[in-house]
């Protein structure tokens, strides 16, 4: 009989939280699972699941805007901005009572408790349950899965403002008239455009000369230049020196290129980043190493502490839903099932939900020019993939990095319509060594948008074509036709 209480004790009820559990639970150790507020985390209340819903309502509204686009009779779509968030509010609560409510996790016959935990060595954590109680349970393994929040930026005047966060954004009732957003990254940029969609004046501002630094900056300016033409105002290389109120105002004061001005709008949005949530945990009791960026674990997800492990957003690394099951799944095979699996870094795709959608899987072309590897780059337009002309959706890129001779796919990039589909498609080829040959051989419907995929990868032939090689086919069959144009080393077929 083991002296502990519980096998496996999961602290948070986020996406990396509930997988956990349910793998725990699945494997026959005895589970409990913590959190402090209610399940979901942060993906269903204040993250994936709102900011999609809000994307998709502007969306609809830019659609009115161009209905003309289909022969319709477009028009100034009226905007009730209260019903909008009720709508993301129900969406919310469908989700959370179809996949998160506890007594879904309480029929695995896992434990959920409700309160916030803390470690008093080890193998043993206190926690202060809802009804101002407290309970001192034990157990052999740990999997950390606090999360993150919103990192607030140290600016001057900051604290003096009022400002939204991820956390506040789903619960105003006011569609902000004036917004400004402190952040470029996914969150930033994914907000920017709903709320422009939506109707409000809105400025993005960045220290960086550029907005989405993990993506293909090629494939960024085409983005950059839709949501432009959607009215969003970009404030690049920007320096914030302080943040003031004026009355019903936000100021922001930026120094860029050599001078200052300031910026005002009605609300603020600051989306710069994420911190993780460590701070209630007592890791010391335990001796877990941690610093600002999060718990200090290994690829196995397994901390300096060998019965402790950090899952999701709390350790760092990857602030996405799927990398948070997906370490999840690395953790618990690896402490409960004592197989060394290991995270799939080389592999993480990243989509950015945004209209046009972008995303890329693989090795990027700045890490394949890093590593020194010879490469070819395989473009395709959206323009010429004839479900995009269907759907009026034909703003878009394909990017594709592979092996001249073998065709072996490094890496993907993608903006446009489907985008995060067809980062799929490639996510499996570039996991599981399938080359551009083998997906321009596999027949894909038509007139779908997996044939943008298809067609892309059907590059990867034309490219290793020549004139020398036509000519000797057609000497060798005897054919009549004319040898087609190779002067254009980017023409595409």
């Amino acid at each position: 009989m083991s002296k502990f209480e519980f096998d496996s004790i999961v602290i948070g009820g986020g996406a990396a939280g509930l997988t956990a559990s349910g793998i725990s639970a699945n494997v026959g150790a005895k589970t409990m699972m913590i959190e402090r507020h209610r399940l979901g985390g942060d993906c269903t209340w204040t993250g994936c699941v709102p900011s999609k819903v809000l994307l998709k309502a502007g969306k609809v509204a830019q659609n009115i805007r161009e209905a003309s686009k289909f022969g319709l009779i477009g028009s100034m779509p009226e905007i009730n901005f209260k019903k909008v968030i009720e709508h993301t509010h129900r969406i919310r609560q469908e989700i959370y009572e179809e996949a998160d409510d506890p007594k879904i996790y309480e029929d695995q016959n896992i434990e959920v408790v409700f309160g916030e935990a803390r470690f008093l060595d080890a193998h043993t954590l206190e926690i202060d349950l809802e009804e101002g109680e407290k309970r001192t349970v034990t157990s052999k393994y740990f999997f950390i899965a606090t999360g993150a929040r919103a990192a607030i930026p140290p600016i001057e005047g900051l604290d003096k403002v009022n400002y939204l966060t991820n956390e506040l954004l789903f619960e105003i009732d006011k569609l902000p008239e004036e917004l400004l957003i402190i952040g470029g990254g996914p969150i930033g940029i994914e907000m920017c455009q709903a709320f422009a969609n939506l109707g409000s004046k809105v400025s993005v501002i960045d220290m960086a000369d550029r907005i989405m630094q993990n993506d293909d900056e090629e494939l960024v300016e085409i983005l950059m230049s839709e949501l432009r033409a959607q009215g969003v105002n970009f404030e690049l290389n920007a320096s914030i020196k302080k943040v003031s109120g004026d009355g019903d105002k936000v100021l922001i004061h930026i120094e860029q290129n050599g001078s200052e001005r300031i910026i005002q709008g009605t609300n603020l949005l600051i989306a710069a980043g994420r911190t993780p949530n460590t701070e209630q945990l007592n890791l010391e009791k335990a001796g877990v190493r941690f610093g600002k960026k999060g718990i200090h674990a290994d690829k196995h997800c397994q901390t300096n502490v060998s019965h402790i492990y950090a899952i999701g957003d709390v350790n760092g690394m990857y602030q996405f839903t799927h990398m948070s099951e997906h370490t999840a799944k690395v953790a618990v095979t690896s402490a409960l099932l004592k197989i060394p699996m290991s995270i799939d870094s080389q592999n993480v795709p990243w989509v950015t939900y945004t209209s046009p959608e972008l995303g890329h899987v693989g090795q990027t072309e700045e890490q394949l020019l890093k590593n020194g590897t010879s490469y070819e780059v395989y473009r395709f337009p959206y323009s010429k993939i004839d479900r995009a002309l269907t759907d009026n959706e034909a703003v878009g890129m394909i990017k594709l990095f592979g092996n001249k001779l073998t065709g072996k796919l490094y890496g993907a990039s993608v903006v446009g319509a489907h985008a995060g589909e067809l980062i799929s498609e490639y996510a499996l080829a570039v996991r599981n060594g399938v080359s551009l040959k083998n997906i321009a051989d596999t027949i894909h419907p038509y007139p779908s948008w997996g044939l943008g995929a298809r067609r892309a990868a059907d590059q990867w032939y034309i490219k290793n074509q020549s004139e020398w090689s036509v000519k000797l086919i057609k000497k060798v069959f005897g054919y009549k036709g004319d040898i087609p144009d190779f002067s254009d080393p980017d023409r595409i077929v």
